[in-house]
């Protein structure tokens, strides 16, 4: 497996962790990888393939497989970028779930990365995802 595909499959195995792939998960998928070189570069049908290869691969070893697979295929910086997008994907619906934390935790272990990183990395989508309490004073036309 190249970097550019261990690099995806990571965001895979974070929307898919609970062994679906929901639209939602999916459209969150394609947008992280959509505004990232050098994934926005890809033409659609190089995109479609990727996915589809992914997804084949998925489905063949599964989801800790193809983790393990791919962190074979990254070097430490791709894999904290990787896990870093995992944390995100997995944040953006809501505070991590218990299972969603084991996933995230089991994924770092299988990146290498060190508790305290991981936990780091975490902690600026809790701020970034964090529920605000807004109020406007705009009237209504």
């Amino acid at each position: 497996m190249d970097s550019l595909t261990a690099f995806a499959a990571i965001g895979l195995t974070a929307v898919a962790w609970d062994g679906s792939l929901t639209p939602a998960g999916g459209r969150a998928f394609r947008h992280a990888l959509d505004y990232r070189e050098p994934y926005c570069s890809l033409n659609e049908q190089d995109m479609v393939e990727l996915m589809d290869c992914l997804l084949t691969r998925r489905r063949e070893i599964g989801n800790t497989a193809l983790m393990l697979e791919a962190a074979n295929a990254l070097t430490s910086t791709q894999s904290l970028t990787a896990y870093a997008m995992a944390s995100e994907l997995m944040r953006s619906d809501g505070p991590y779930e218990t299972d969603e934390r084991r996933h995230l935790d089991h994924l770092a272990l299988i990146l290498s990365i060190a508790k305290p990183e991981s936990d780091r990395i975490d902690s600026v989508f809790d701020v970034l995802h964090n529920r605000l309490a807004l109020r406007s004073e705009l009237q209504p036309a």
